[in-house]
């Protein structure tokens, strides 16, 4: 995947979770399937990639990824939430509810 393809992709789908981590990254390890699991039981319709910042190294400069884990949720081509290293997947949850909801049920 490149820059381009990722930027299609954002801008063709309902809402997109970018997840930027790394091999060595013991949080985003632990993290991801938590994520995972939440995003598919309360945003199925989201579309989830998974980015190694070392591989993508030019996606996460563009998207200014500068801490491991970073999240960002993309919502209708936009970038609406982001959230590093300390996440909370509580409060992202919340952030997100109501828009999903209103975009995905319309």
């Amino acid at each position: 995947m490149n820059l381009e393809e990722l930027q299609n992709i954002i801008k063709e789908e309902v809402g997109v979770l970018l997840y930027f981590s790394g091999e060595h990254c013991n949080v985003c390890h632990a993290l991801r399937p938590k994520v995972r699991e939440l995003f598919d039981t309360e945003f199925p319709k989201l579309k989830q990639i998974y980015l190694d910042a070392q591989e993508y190294a030019d996606i996460s400069s563009h998207y200014n990824v500068i801490s491991l884990p970073t999240m960002i949720v993309f919502l209708d081509g936009h970038e609406f939430v982001r959230e590093g290293r300390s996440v909370s997947l509580h409060k992202m949850t919340e952030q997100l509810k109501r828009p999903y909801f209103m975009m995905t049920e319309a």
